[in-house]
């Protein structure tokens, strides 16, 4: 299994449109990119522990791709607002891809620029590609939340 993490606005939803395909064996919702240790939901509200909301996934690379990920991640939100996505405002709701190794840095480079030429978007993509740090996994109730409200 491999392991990707994206950012792209409130775990909750992301985690929900991962989890869902074909290939990704397991999903876990967190934070990274921070700089405080064992940061909680009500810190990372803040603002202020850098980390943003992550999605932190394994995949099996024999049934789908980084590159068919990062095509996921880029059609789930709006890769051109800085800090924020729809309602949701602050550098912890901000567009990042952590990568793991050379491998997945240029193809995230390849695919943001594949994505900017295409004309998609009439604004630049903001997304940040930086290397992963630390994952600190959400509270219980965060993971798989979606899922856990359509089971009510």
């Amino acid at each position: 299994m491999n392991k990707a993490t994206f950012a792209a606005g409130c775990f909750w939803g992301v985690e929900e449109k991962f989890r869902v395909l074909d290939g990704v064996v397991k999903t876990a919702v967190g934070y990274m990119g921070g700089a405080v240790d064992q940061p909680t939901y009500q810190m990372v509200c803040t603002g202020e522990t850098g980390h943003a909301e992550v999605v932190d996934l394994e995949y099996d690379p024999g049934r789908i791709s980084y590159r068919q990920l990062l095509e996921r991640f880029f059609s789930i939100h709006n890769p051109t607002t800085p800090n924020r996505q729809g309602w949701d405002i602050g550098t912890q709701y901000r567009s990042a891809i952590f990568y793991y190794n050379e491998t997945q840095r240029r193809e995230a480079e390849a695919t943001k620029a594949a994505i900017a030429a295409a004309g998609r978007y009439d604004d630049p993509l903001v997304t940040e590609i930086v290397p992963a740090t630390v994952f600190w996994r959400a509270e219980e109730y965060h993971q798989r939340y979606i899922q856990k409200q359509n089971h009510i």
